[in-house]
């Protein structure tokens, strides 16, 4: 296959740039590869700690030749998408034995759902969760005892965490497995319509409570496409799922077939066999090309612009901004799955999903086909599809044509031209704004600031009635190091509203919006922070801004702006409660979102 010449130049030039911090990894992965199975160089008495509840593996791990496999888990019973992890560890350890092996949980990692922090103070503490369940990963697999390692992840920061975790020990095999999607319910643009009615007072919180509980109504991840979901489909184009599992539903035989082969796979890509593939050598910088192409070409979460950086630098690798802007630039959209859509991601596996979509891109020379993956060698292992064959799981060749075009498109017939991503940059600052599900004639908003220092005082504004003109809501001091960068999507429904009127409408934020927000215009991840001193810190009431996703720009009209000085907030009322005072050191040593938003000094 051939590869498209500017999608070979953005990554030689990665690479190259990465080059000295890549080179200084993977000589540490290396290094930790010539020690041989970590568990054999422990002593007598470390082993008999490691072994003592084990159970009937204790002889296998004591005597034994067969890996020993460390399990990475997310697990609680408050997240839907993570409740049916409870039982994966049984499914684990019996595949693991029948292949000769063991498997031992290393480890829990913290994983909260920002769809219950959502305007809350909890969500201060969400960006940061990332980087805790990153260093409690590299907690769990510290004891040395393991010769693979699966993890147990699939919602928003949990994901990049683990990815970070498990490249720390990027000289172990790694693979993920998900839980998948709840099966449908309440459609997701009518859950919107009865948010959106309870917004303007016109319907009550017995109703809202109603349409909650149909949406949101069983095991599983969130069926619209936010970032729980976008990370799966990263988890297929990177690699490190195996093919077509990203959105299986929990708790039927496919899954607990897909659980038992990743105990499997990772067992047999250890270097105690003659398939060592390590994660370090999969998530390379092809490999991480790859996943901003499958962000593009499907519309996901901007969440993934901070954490991809992030997971990249875990490996040495350097990601940019502009990386993301010129393969948004490069890549067509191919999927409509809600916001950016009526479907859901089941209709969209149902549609030919992944497979599908790796097929057409692969085909059209958008992605590189010989990446190291836990599949096997090359990406073409992804257009495949999982079956049950007399209790057997196998995979056969995918559909090579989509089976619902107003879901999925061939690479011909886009639904976009570019990506669903834009950068701005200009005189605010940069930011980047998400533009599948925004229509055209909202993809250039001109108006009159008014400006916020919470997102409690925007909400507030709007109930008293006084945002009735054209305005670009503009919400500041919500930066990583202000106060953890919280996802303002509690403002989604005000400013819908706002545009359902007429008035045009946009957001502009240091903060975060949801993975799964849309229909209003928003730049966000806004670079300098305000608290930093970035331009958006001189922003006045009243202000003409502009937001232009088309030339990609993001200014402040007003002729005296940059000359005044910079506004300030007193922010200690938020760095307390809620667990807040805990991350002190991480306000403190965070880094930009452009890098990540990351509190490790790579």
């Amino acid at each position: 296959m051939t590869v498209n010449a500017t999608l070979l130049e953005i990554t030689d030039r990665i690479i190259d740039r990465s080059g000295p911090s890549r080179s200084a990894y993977l000589d540490r992965m290396r290094a930790a590869e010539g020690k041989g199975p970590s568990r054999a160089h422990l002593s007598c008495s470390g082993q008999a700690h490691a072994y003592a509840a084990a159970g009937e593996d204790q002889e296998t791990l004591a005597t034994g030749t067969g890996g020993n496999l460390g399990i990475v888990t997310a697990y609680n019973d408050m997240l839907s998408a993570h409740q049916p992890f409870e039982t994966y560890p049984d499914v684990l350890r019996k595949a693991a034995r029948s292949v000769g092996g063991t498997a031992q949980v290393a480890g829990g990692v913290p994983a909260m759902c920002d769809g219950v922090t959502q305007g809350e103070a909890g969500m201060e503490l969400s960006l940061f969760s990332r980087d805790v369940i990153a260093m409690a990963a590299g907690v769990a697999l510290s004891h040395n005892t393991f010769d693979a390692a699966v993890f147990l992840g699939v919602c928003d920061k949990i994901v990049p965490g683990l990815v970070i975790g498990a490249q720390v020990f990027g000289h172990l095999p790694a693979v993920f497995l998900p839980a998948g999607p709840m099966t449908s319910g309440l459609a997701n643009d009518d859950k919107a319509m009865v948010r959106q009615k309870f917004a303007a007072g016109e319907c009550g919180r017995d109703e809202l409570m109603k349409a909650e509980m149909a949406a949101y109504h069983g095991p599983g991840t969130c069926t619209f496409y936010g970032t729980a979901n976008t990370n799966q489909m990263l988890m297929e184009f990177m690699g490190l799922h195996l093919p077509g599992s990203s959105f299986v539903t929990p708790n039927t035989g496919m899954r607990e077939a897909l659980t038992a082969e990743g105990a499997k796979r990772a067992l047999s890509l250890s270097a105690l066999g003659n398939n060592y593939t390590p994660v370090c050598d999969i998530l390379d910088e092809k490999a991480f090309v790859n996943g901003m192409v499958g962000l593009m070409a499907t519309g996901g979460s901007t969440n993934l612009l901070i954490h991809l950086v992030a997971m990249a630098r875990a490996g040495g690798i350097i990601l940019t901004p502009e990386d993301f802007s010129e393969v948004s630039d490069l890549v067509p959209l191919l999927a409509r799955v809600y916001p950016n859509g009526l479907a859901d991601v089941n209709h969209f596996h149902a549609a030919g999903g992944l497979g599908y979509l790796i097929g057409e891109l692969l085909g059209g020379g958008l992605l590189h086909p010989d990446t190291k993956t836990v599949a096997g060698e090359g990406l073409e292992n992804y257009t495949q599809e999982p079956f049950l064959q007399d209790g057997e799981l196998t995979w056969r060749p995918g559909t090579k044509e989509s089976l619902n075009t107003k879901i999925v498109s061939p690479l011909t017939e886009p639904f976009q031209k570019t990506g669903g991503l834009k950068r701005l940059s200009g005189s605010l600052g940069t930011g980047v704004i998400k533009v599948s599900a925004v229509k055209p004639e909202f993809h250039v908003i001109e108006a009159p600031a008014r400006v916020f220092h919470t997102q409690e005082d925007a909400k507030a504004a709007f109930k008293a009635g006084e945002l009735t003109d054209d305005v670009i809501v503009v919400v500041r001091f919500q930066g990583p190091k202000a106060n953890g960068m919280p996802e303002l999507h509690s403002l989604t429904p005000m400013l819908a509203i706002l545009q359902g009127r007429g008035q045009k409408v946009a957001l502009v934020t240091d903060g975060r919006m949801s993975g799964a927000s849309g229909k209003v215009p928003a730049a966000i991840h806004v670079c300098p922070e305000a608290v930093d001193g970035g331009p958006i810190a001189q922003v006045r009431d009243g202000d003409m801004l502009r937001v232009d996703a088309v030339a990609g720009t993001l200014e402040n009209l007003a002729p005296d702006a940059a000359d005044r000085p910079l506004a300030t907030a007193d922010l200690s009322g938020g760095h307390a409660g809620t667990g807040r005072e805990l991350f002190v050191p991480f306000r403190t040593a965070v880094g930009a979102a452009d890098d990540g938003a990351c509190v490790f000094g790579w």
